[in-house]
């Protein structure tokens, strides 16, 4: 018995109902005569189908996609070029962990910050703003740079401190958050190929912004859509009630994460963000400039703001590694086997593209759960 094998087999015995979930997706996908493309947005959603061998328990006419749903992936190679050589002219870069080996558009060395680092740069890795907070206030004569990527997930928490006034005058905020709708409505117009038929749209991310967010997929676009929690049954029920309003041909929107995900989201941390922040046109890595998909500091924040602060252009550089197919991967139009680099020249260890570096990214959660793509996996879970 493989490893995926056992952990399917761990699935069903540890819930039962995993396996009448699954019967009743057979039985919905058999009314279905065409093939069915579910895409899943979050990375975390990713590691769970990839990690529990859900794709292998799909009918055939049953694909699960992964979209773009990893932060890190998506991030301009230009930041992570202008932190490094800053880090290099003694100025203090503080990134989180998944974004300190983030490859940047250049060839030729530091890549990172993790080889800028290795060059002698001043680069901490901090597990949160609060952690960047605290070091600026203990090295008052020290100019700082917080690399904030992230989701509107991470965004309140430079928000919060920023509105409260405890950010010190030291600590300045290179914006590189994302937001998660516009993307969606990109994906959806520019690249139709993808053909997507459903959405299982993020619980973290709709913990923040509401599930009425995500409204816009079943009324605009036909499309059903699923806001569901992380835990494999969340993840089965997603593609149950997706199959079942594709038979009905009633597209509409089931929040399945209720004991988290609220109609609007958690009005707290959207004051706080909305305060600070405005929406701009962003850049998203080897893709395009997606409209209002960006965030940077409002004018009673842009002291903070690192290009502000330091008098810097924000610039679009030409940013897909030669050979990588990250682009492809994050929208969703390739997966990881298409890349003749993956597993080859781009492994965990040594990181090639943006996809392989996060935990979030495709690429890495494929590396690490090898997946198993169509078989039958689990005949009798007893056995």
């Amino acid at each position: 018995m493989t490893n995926i094998e056992l952990k399917i087999k761990q699935l069903y015995e540890k819930s039962p109902s995993a396996r009448r979930i699954l019967d009743a997706i057979k039985l919905e996908a058999s009314s279905l005569d065409r093939t069915v493309n579910i895409m899943n947005f979050c990375g975390t959603h990713e590691w769970t189908i990839t990690h529990y061998g859900i794709r292998s328990l799909m009918p055939d006419n049953i694909k699960l996609i992964a979209g773009p749903g990893c932060p890190v992936c998506i991030t301009p190679g230009y930041y992570v070029d202008l932190l490094a050589k800053l880090s290099l002219e003694g100025y203090h870069v503080l990134t989180y962990g998944d974004s300190f080996k983030l490859p940047g558009s250049r060839a030729r060395s530091p890549r990172s910050l993790y080889e800028a680092k290795m060059y002698g740069g001043k680069v901490t890795v901090v597990y949160g703003f609060h952690d960047a907070i605290e070091i600026s206030l203990r090295n008052r004569g020290e100019e700082f740079i917080f690399f904030g990527v992230g989701f509107e997930t991470t965004m309140p928490s430079t928000a919060i401190p920023l509105r409260d006034g405890s950010v010190p005058k030291n600590l300045a905020i290179l914006s590189a958050y994302r937001l998660t709708p516009p993307v969606m409505k990109y994906l959806l117009e520019k690249h139709p190929e993808a053909r997507i038929d459903g959405v299982i749209a993020p619980g973290h991310v709709s913990s923040v912004i509401g599930w009425r967010s995500w409204l816009f997929l079943p009324e605009e676009y036909r499309i059903p859509t699923v806001v569901a929690g992380f835990e494999p049954l969340d993840v089965l029920l997603a593609i149950l009630a997706i199959l079942r309003m594709l038979n009905k041909r009633e597209p509409s929107l089931v929040n399945e994460y209720k004991r988290v995900v609220k109609p609007d989201g958690n009005q707290h941390a959207k004051d706080a963000m909305w305060r600070v922040y405005k929406v701009v046109d962003a850049y998203w890595r080897g893709i395009d400039v997606i409209p209002g998909s960006g965030a940077t500091h409002s004018n009673e924040y842009r002291k903070y703001d690192f290009f502000e602060k330091y008098r810097l252009e924000e610039k679009i550089t030409e940013d897909k590694l030669p050979g990588c197919r990250c682009p492809e991967v994050t929208l969703g139009l390739a997966t990881p086997l298409d890349c003749p680099l993956f597993m080859k020249t781009c492994t965990p260890s040594h990181p090639y593209g943006p996809c392989m570096v996060s935990v979030e990214g495709t690429c890495r959660i494929w590396a690490e759960n090898i997946p198993v793509l169509k078989r039958d996996a689990i005949k009798d879970s007893s056995s």
